[in-house]
């Protein structure tokens, strides 16, 4: 139950930082401000808390229960995929989108027109796009299980 508490937050999350994304135009500056300071917020306290709890509840899976980390080609994808998904948000999605939140509150009216404020939500766009794909991938790749034992035990399984 802890783990799907965490894969709700990281995929409710991303839902709804892409929805905010693509579906909250503002008018103003301060607007402007206040709509990346919600995505910051989501990402802050959402969708991070949500990836690191499944970082940490694979872990546990993998020491403590007969899961393993390389006992099942699904279970190699998702470690594959969960490391990958949290390193690029780490290393580039969270900083477009703390980037904009300060050019937003710095040049308010004026970052529409920004061309790093612009490249920021347009990164932020797409690979968000892309990092939630990849999420619903991984529930589908959990619910379904393919792909078999990667490493067979004693009794031939």
């Amino acid at each position: 139950m802890v783990h799907l508490f965490f894969v709700v937050m990281w995929i409710g999350g991303a839902i709804s930082l892409l929805l905010i994304l693509f579906l909250v135009h503002p008018e103003s500056g301060d607007e402007l401000y206040m709509k990346f300071r919600i995505i910051q917020v989501i990402d802050d306290f959402i969708i991070i808390p949500g990836a690191m709890g499944n970082l940490l509840m694979g872990i546990v899976y993998g020491v403590w229960t007969g899961f393993g980390f390389f006992k099942h080609h699904w279970i190699t994808v998702k470690w594959v995929l969960t490391v990958a998904q949290i390193l690029f948000g780490t290393f580039f999605l969270g900083p477009w989108v703390n980037g904009n939140v300060k050019l937003a509150n710095t040049l308010r009216e004026q970052a529409f027109a920004n061309d790093v404020f612009q490249y920021n939500f347009q990164q932020s766009a797409g690979w968000g796009t892309a990092q939630l794909l990849l999420l619903l991938v991984m529930l589908v790749v959990s619910v379904q299980k393919p792909w078999g034992r990667a490493v067979k035990n004693n009794s031939g399984y």
